[in-house]
């Protein structure tokens, strides 16, 4: 049997805070209510957990992940690129605007990250000249994009990685105003932007299924990134769940990779395939932030996914918990693994999946096989 592995994550912001600590940042000076400068968010973390050196390897930041990677090596390494890379003075007057230089871009190859997702709702921080400088940069790295382009065109195609003896991964990235990307950045016709849909109704998972039809080939995998939602609780809407099972029925995807939230949410495998509704974030510059402590936004989840490239169904699912700390990502305490091992069972036991722990600091997900999700029900209450 061929296996394709892949690697998939929540938000990634290497922007901000972050890439003051790398070693070409952007100029510091935010257009924030109540933080002029990017260095305050390095000071909010070096307040909670230390002193961070600076300026750090490319690398730095990823830590334990890359060990994880080369335990775990996978075929293709996909992330949700929530930051502008750019050095562009065009802010949109939108509250918090996320940017890194092109220089310091090199982090992501450091990860050897092969796709970046981009519809999401700070790609457009700084303007389509902003866009345009981050579609470049990614290109100019051999990376390859998704959900955002130059005009209407290029934002709706896939992502497109070959698997030597393998086949091909085809990643369709997607944004929802309920993430609070804008309605305006749409991209059309020659207008550069992102590829959004208005809502989750039966148009928007038609248009879904007219891009995939338009450019899957036989013994494709492929994967569908949405950005929805809000960024804090457990539910997870009944619309949301019939939009990731027509995906699933209708366009045969294989994966439904949902972000935006900040911590982890309720995973399901539905007729075989892996639905993500909320990866959290991944790397990030809020260490520090005050406020929503009990959903433990700084704990990240690296979801690596064995699937069959036949049939691509998900064959097998680990995950394995990190924690952001001094902006690199380390090893949870065992009490932390545990917390958000229970946490994510919990949450996805409405689903009929289960998280359990494999090994210490790792996690594997058993499901009971069925076609119909049970009926919904949402406790946000934390665990103690």
């Amino acid at each position: 049997m061929s296996i394709v592995r892949l690697f998939l994550c929540g938000d990634v912001m290497t922007g901000r805070g972050v890439d003051q600590i790398l070693p070409r940042p952007c100029e510091p000076r935010l257009h924030e209510d109540y933080v002029r400068s990017a260095v305050n968010y390095v000071h909010l973390a070096e307040g909670l957990n230390g002193p961070i050196p600076r300026p750090v390897e490319p690398s730095y930041i990823w830590g334990k992940a890359l060990e994880e990677w080369r335990r775990t090596p996978p075929d293709a390494r996909i992330i949700n690129l929530e930051t502008s890379v750019t050095r562009s003075e065009d802010y949109l007057d939108k509250g918090i605007n996320y940017r890194m230089s092109p220089e310091n871009a090199v982090c992501l190859s450091a990860a050897a990250i092969d796709c970046c997702e981009l519809a999401n709702n700070h790609v457009l921080d700084w303007g389509p000249g902003g866009l345009a400088e981050t579609l470049t940069t990614l290109q100019r790295l051999k990376i390859k994009t998704a959900g955002a382009g130059r005009n209407s065109a290029e934002a709706a195609e896939p992502a497109v990685l070959p698997i030597p003896g393998k086949g091909r991964v085809l990643v369709f990235s997607f944004a929802l105003p309920s993430s609070g990307t804008p309605r305006k950045w749409t991209a059309k016709g020659d207008t550069g932007g992102v590829n959004l849909l208005n809502d989750l109704s039966g148009a928007s998972v038609q248009r879904v299924d007219e891009q995939i039809a338009q450019r899957r080939q036989p013994g494709d995998i492929v994967i569908v990134s949405l950005h929805w939602g809000q960024n804090w609780g457990y539910s997870i809407s009944e619309e949301q769940i019939r939009f990731g099972h027509a995906l699933i029925e209708r366009g045969g995807v294989s994966v439904v990779h949902g972000h935006s939230s900040h911590h982890a949410k309720a995973i399901e495998v539905y007729r075989s395939r892996l639905v993500l509704y909320g990866c959290g974030d991944f790397i990030t510059d809020y260490e520090g932030i005050a406020g929503y402590e009990e959903y433990r936004g700084d704990l990240a989840l690296m979801y690596f996914a064995d699937i069959d490239a036949k049939d691509g169904a998900l064959l097998k699912a680990e995950i394995v918990p990190l924690q952001m700390k001094r902006f690199q990502l380390a090893a949870p305490s065992a009490a932390d693994a545990a917390w958000i091992q229970r946490r994510l069972d919990r949450e996805s036991t409405r689903f009929a999946t289960h998280i359990s722990e494999a090994s210490p600091g790792r996690f594997v997900l058993s499901w009971t096989a069925a076609g119909i999700a049970p009926p919904l029900s949402c406790n946000d209450a934390s665990i103690r």
